[in-house]
């Protein structure tokens, strides 16, 4: 999929990308002037490019939000470098930090882009002749709603109540929708993944690995329900992934994050990044990991910006609990060499880095940098699906129907794959093993507003506030309905 979505990708991203989401609407409306829709090869095309709208969205911003904000990172890089960086990892952010901003555009911009291919496919079904076409719309059609569930999974996490954008709107409109609240939002994401189940496929060819699938969208669901602790619901997504056998864990915890594991079978969801094996051009890289290499290392093409470092109550709780494999490739140490050869300098000016998206410096052949560039994003894997699992059924959930495994062997299973000995699936046990596993990929701040834990373990974090993130200022100049989060 790297390759044949990232040359489709390159053209469209330019119409489908924009700064400001009350374009995007007339932009939409705009492109399908001129479409063959009688043509199959052109069926895809609007589902690459909603594809393509979320690279730019997995990158500095999302990773301040989604993990400098936990007690597992710190800001990194230099002390004044990241202003907006240091205010989310302090609590001390405001509705003018312009990371929300950012945030709120891109992720929009996902939906937006989602919702354009949902409105053009059923215009591909009419004027396709061959079934095998039909199918192939309808599928390309659920690949977008799990897209734009995605979006809108993100922004009710990030900002509680935003408002439902679900078809072609003109800026005037859009500016004058309302918020809803979280329970409307979540039921518009789970309809949209529920319609989608049906007609995506179990699978895809080694040449579009990376897409979509059933088992994508019902581990999004898993995480949804996750969200609104509908343990019952998690059990049975979670369940249906597990039973479907296609998923397992690879046996080395370090291939995971290394190119060879990239849409492994590991992996239900990442963003696919790559440079096309180009050195210079135009290529649908994203800077995910380059934003949180070394800072300071040499040669060239082995240093990043250094944001996003692990924390040393994360270094502690690690070494604590002895989980040597997963530090070992979790925490990149200044003044060591790492198992591929490269030199993480003294010079660095952090002690450490972020490990899981090291790439040595055989990979990163961009010519004036690319630490990084060819680094999918993790966004879901097989161990959290086990993890989601257990979870579910230590609140109480019922096993599901056709699901041998037990809380405790998915537990187990996790921790196996490290060289853990087997742990009782208590609640803590679980949580734990979650922090530890997930650990920098953007899961523990939500992981402990969820659970109710992190006034206790975040510091400068008030209950009532900071749950969510300030409205952007900006976007309340745009939409005149809009209402801040209490706090702000």
């Amino acid at each position: 999929m790297k390759k044949k979505i990232g040359f489709i990708a390159i053209s469209l991203l330019l119409t489908f990308s924009c700064n400001d989401f009350l374009n995007i609407r007339p932009e939409g409306t705009t492109e399908a002037e001129g479409t063959d829709y009688s043509k199959s090869e052109n069926i895809f095309l609007p589902v690459s490019a909603a594809y393509a709208s979320m690279r730019g969205a997995h990158a500095f911003a999302y990773i301040g939000a989604f993990e400098i904000a936990s007690d597992d990172a710190d800001k990194g890089s230099e002390p004044n470098d990241g202003i907006a960086m240091k205010a989310i990892d302090e609590f001390a952010h405001t509705p003018a930090t312009e990371t929300f901003n950012e945030l709120w555009n891109n992720f929009y911009g996902i939906a937006s882009a989602a919702t354009y291919a949902i409105t053009q496919m059923p215009l591909f079904e009419a004027a396709q002749q061959d079934e095998a076409n039909k199918r192939e719309a309808r599928a390309c059609q659920a690949e977008a709603k799990v897209i734009r569930a995605y979006a809108y999974f993100n922004l009710t996490r990030l900002f509680g109540r935003v408002y439902i954008a679900d078809k072609i709107y003109t800026a005037q409109e859009l500016a004058a929708l309302p918020q809803v609240n979280k329970e409307e939002l979540y039921a518009f994401i789970e309809k949209d993944l529920e319609e989608a189940i049906p007609a995506l496929p179990e699978y895809y060819s080694k040449e579009w690995a990376g897409r979509i699938t059933k088992y994508t969208a019902l581990g999004i669901k898993a995480k949804v329900h996750l969200y609104q602790s509908e343990w019952d619901s998690v059990a049975a997504c979670a369940g249906s992934v597990i039973a479907s056998g296609r998923y397992g864990l690879l046996s080395d915890f370090r291939t995971v994050f290394r190119a060879e594991g990239e849409n492994s079978r590991e992996s239900l969801f990442e963003i696919q990044s790559s440079t096309l094996g180009q050195e210079r051009g135009s290529a649908p890289y994203i800077e995910y990991a380059y934003v949180q290499g070394p800072r300071g290392n040499s040669p060239f093409n082995m240093q990043g910006w250094g944001f996003c470092v692990p924390s040393q109550k994360l270094i502690d709780f690690l070494t604590d609990r002895g989980d040597d494999e997963r530090k070992a490739v979790t925490l990149l140490q200044r003044g060591t060499k790492t198992p591929e050869g490269d030199s993480i300098m003294t010079k660095c000016t952090n002690p450490w880095y972020n490990g899981k998206v090291y790439t040595p410096s055989g990979e990163n052949k961009w010519s004036y940098n690319g630490y990084g560039f060819d680094y999918n994003v993790r966004i879901l894997r097989y161990s959290d699906v086990l993890l989601m699992y257990a979870e579910a059924l230590a609140r109480g959930a019922a096993q599901p129907a056709g699901v041998s495994k037990t809380a405790a062997e998915a537990l187990n299973e996790v921790r196996s794959r490290v060289k853990l000995p087997d742990a009782t699936a208590t609640l803590d046990n679980i949580l734990d093993e979650r922090r530890a596993e997930l650990a920098l990929e953007e899961d523990r701040f939500f992981d402990l507003v969820r659970t109710g834990k992190a006034a206790a373990e975040l510091t400068g974090f008030q209950q009532g506030k900071h749950e969510v993130y300030p409205i952007p200022a900006a976007q309340l100049q745009l939409n005149l309905n809009l209402t801040q989060n209490s706090g702000y």
